[in-house]
Parts: C-alpha cells; sequence; structure tokens
C-alpha cells in the first residue's frame, strides 16, 4: 500500500492537519517511534522522508501508518481511512457482496460504535451549545458516528452545527443538527411559500455568532424568522452591516430524539 499514488489533494490535507497541530515532520517522525516502540512493531513508524512524500501526493501510507498519524493529529482511524477514499461505513454494504459459506463460523467482535471525524472551531473557541460554522480540514478535530453522516461530503461541503441551546428552527431543525450550507445561494429570496417545506433556510452569521433561520430582508433590515414552534422571537439586524449570509441550507442530519 506504501508505493501506491494518492491525489494530491489527499496529501494536501495531510499537511493541514500537521500545520494545525503544530507539529514538524520530525516531530512526527518522533512520535511514531514512540508509538512503535509501545506496540512493538515497526511499521508504526512514520519517517519524515516518507510523510513528505505522502503530503506531496507520491505514496499512500499503510493502514499501521495511517493509525499512527492518527494518534499523533488527534483523529480516528476511521476517519484517517476517510481521507484516503476507505470509507469504513461501507463495510456492511460490500460484504453483502460476498455471503459466508455454508457451515461459516461467524466470529462477532465487539467494538464501539464507528466514528468519523469532522472539522470543528478551535477547541476553546467551540461551544457545543450555540450555532457553529464547520470549516473545510482545518483547525481542530472531533468525533461523530460515521451513520449519522455517512450522506455528507466533508471533503467538498461547507457545513454547520446548530447549537444544543438554539432552538430557532425546532422541530424542523432540532439543537446538536448538522446542516450541509451552499454558499451560492446567499441571496435572500422574497416570496410568498405556500407552506414551511417549501420556504429556505439560510445560515447567517452575525457579529459574534451564528444562526440558522428563515430571513426577510426588507428596508436594509434582515429577520431572522423561528420556527412558530419554536417558541423562539423574531430576531432583526441591519443588513449587511450586522448580518452575513453564509448560504442557504439544502441538507440536514438530525436525531428524531433529542438527547437529554
Amino acid at each position: 500500500m506504501d508505493s501506491g499514488k494518492p491525489t494530491l489533494g489527499e496529501g494536501i490535507a495531510l499537511k493541514q492537519l500537521r500545520d494545525e497541530c503544530g507539529l514538524t515532520l520530525r516531530e512526527v517522525e518522533k512520535r511514531s517511534k514512540r508509538l512503535a516502540k509501545q506496540k512493538q512493531n515497526s511499521d508504526y513508524v512514520v519517517s519524515r522522508g516518507f510523510l513528505n512524500n505522502v503530503e506531496r501526493g507520491k505514496y499512500t501510507p499503510s493502514f499501521f501508518k495511517l493509525y499512527a498519524l492518527g494518534v499523533v493529529y488527534g483523529v480516528h482511524p476511521s476517519g484517517m481511512l476517510s481521507l484516503f477514499g476507505c470509507n469504513v461505513s461501507d463495510f456492511g454494504r460490500d460484504r453483502i457482496l460476498f455471503p459466508p459459506p455454508k457451515g461459516h463460523l461467524d466470529f462477532q467482535v465487539e467494538q464501539a460504535e464507528e466514528t468519523l471525524t469532522i472539522p470543528v472551531k478551535s477547541r476553546e473557541e467551540l461551544r457545543l451549545d450555540r450555532t457553529n460554522l464547520l470549516s473545510r480540514l482545518t483547525e481542530i478535530w472531533g468525533e461523530i458516528p460515521v451513520r449519522l453522516i455517512q450522506h455528507l461530503d466533508l471533503r467538498n461541503g461547507v457545513y454547520g452545527v446548530v447549537g444544543m441551546s438554539d432552538r430557532t428552527m425546532y422541530p424542523v431543525i432540532r439543537p446538536g443538527s448538522i446542516v450541509q450550507i451552499d454558499q451560492n445561494q446567499r441571496k435572500v429570496v422574497q416570496s410568498e411559500w405556500q407552506d414551511e417545506d417549501a420556504r429556505p433556510i439560510y445560515f447567517v452569521e452575525l457579529r459574534g455568532e451564528y444562526i440558522c433561520s428563515w430571513c426577510e430582508v426588507q428596508d436594509g433590515y434582515l429577520s431572522a424568522v423561528p420556527h412558530p414552534k419554536s417558541k423562539c422571537r423574531v430576531r432583526r439586524f441591519a443588513f449587511p452591516r450586522e448580518a452575513d449570509i453564509v448560504g442557504q441550507v439544502i441538507g440536514v442530519t438530525m436525531r428524531l430524539v433529542e438527547a437529554k
């Protein structure tokens, strides 16, 4: 696997991870050696020369080296594999292609739910109670269940997380939801909507916070309109001085039952 060629984009994303961790090639090599010593397996060693070639798109790291990089960067192995096009969430579906022969003993290995890493704001700035914008493979990483976001394109998309205390669009978009944002649709459409399902929802950047809501623009002001069942009030901002449209929400992943 080491000699395979990934795309340059994968190498760049890996370098971004290293840069965000503030690590040099030499420091990554040093840490991987410590891991290899603990594991008593030299396959975990990621030399600085090899990593440099991976970041330049020349090599694809083996599973052992991806695991080591994940440990060093704080990224779950499933996220590292996904970065290079191997989605662990596909395992159950792919397994159906090869049914076991008769008399096959099915050895079940108990394991925790697979998770995937997603980019979020810096650890100091991140507050799960507030709505935030998720960057593209930058800053710091967090983990969420793979099956919760397996239909989202985390490499290329722009996403937001609705804060646990943000009930603006409840119950259409529940607190804790992850929303997909189309940045090409930043103009608020003025129209009469026959029902709430057809009305576009926007992700809005305010000064110091974000909000996800229906929007109306009139006389130089933007009104963030909440869902009637949310019992939240309409908020009004000078536009565009106090508010900026990040884009229209085109997808959402959320729990049907709120976490306690």
